[in-house]
């Protein structure tokens, strides 16, 4: 039998400013939490870790998802949490997993609500206002997949949806942050579209203003304000960028 309920895992590069954060939110929900740790990281993160009595693994980066297959395969409870260094538990929520894994039931994966925060506002437009994930599950009956970027969460069995209480996301605590974490996305993002055989084509400019007014009047991002239009502006820059990035790759590759 598993020595704890709930574990959480969580997976950090360069993250002493947002780790503490999200640790103090798993108070009084995870018995047990598992860090890797990024092996090129460079800050105070693995000392944040083991100070909170963290299970810690230093491991070189290979994708998303093998990072937290292998946190997965640390952890130890017949529940297993996966959370993100700059997202924290809401109180709310807390309660109600804990109630949620006290009870018998035959349910092994749960999707969790999920609320952004940027500029200092919740968005509940654009697109990301109504943000769902599956994140809670049993240990036995889950396994991380995907490729360089993205991972994904695969349960064999049933899944369920917890309406009370939100995991709190804080994605980025200002526009320099944005840009930083743009950059490393487009680097890994234009890698694996190349592997896929993508190419750069001229109506991918047409991204920008289709991006821009979709989240803002058809998603009715405009009525989040300032934040909501930044938030559109960025993300529409970002996803046009990485088409960029592609054409970017193909001209080096030809020039060999």
């Amino acid at each position: 039998m598993s020595p704890h309920r709930l574990s959480a895992i969580i997976i950090a590069k360069n993250e002493e400013e947002d780790l503490p954060g999200c640790l103090l939110s798993l108070k009084g929900l995870a018995e047990e939490i598992v860090v890797i740790i990024d092996a090129e990281s460079s800050d105070k993160t693995e000392d944040i870790a083991r100070a909170h009595g963290c299970k810690i693994l230093k491991r070189g980066f290979t994708s998303y998802a093998e990072q937290k297959q292998a946190a997965l395969e640390l952890a130890t409870s017949d529940w297993v949490l996966s959370i993100d260094a700059d997202e924290r538990m809401s109180p709310l929520l807390k309660e109600e997993i804990l109630r949620f894994i006290s009870l018998p039931s035959e349910i092994d994966g749960v999707v969790l609500r999920f609320q952004i925060e940027f500029m200092g506002r919740v968005l509940k437009f654009g697109g990301v206002g109504h943000e769902k994930h599956l994140r809670l599950f049993r240990r036995l009956k889950g396994r991380f997949t995907g490729g360089l970027i993205h991972e994904g969460l695969e349960i064999s069995g049933t899944k369920a949806f917890l309406f009370s209480g939100f995991v709190e996301h804080k994605p980025y605590k200002d526009l320099k942050e944005y840009l930083n974490k743009m950059t490393s996305y487009l680097d890994f993002s234009s890698q694996k579209g190349r592997q896929e055989g993508k190419r750069f084509h001229f109506w991918h400019h047409l991204i920008l203003p289709w991006e821009i007014f979709s989240r803002l009047f058809l998603k009715f991002g405009i009525l989040d304000g300032n934040p909501g239009i930044i938030w559109a502006a960025l993300s529409a820059f970002h996803h046009w960028l990485k088409y960029v990035k592609l054409k970017e790759l193909e001209i080096k590759e030809n020039q060999r």
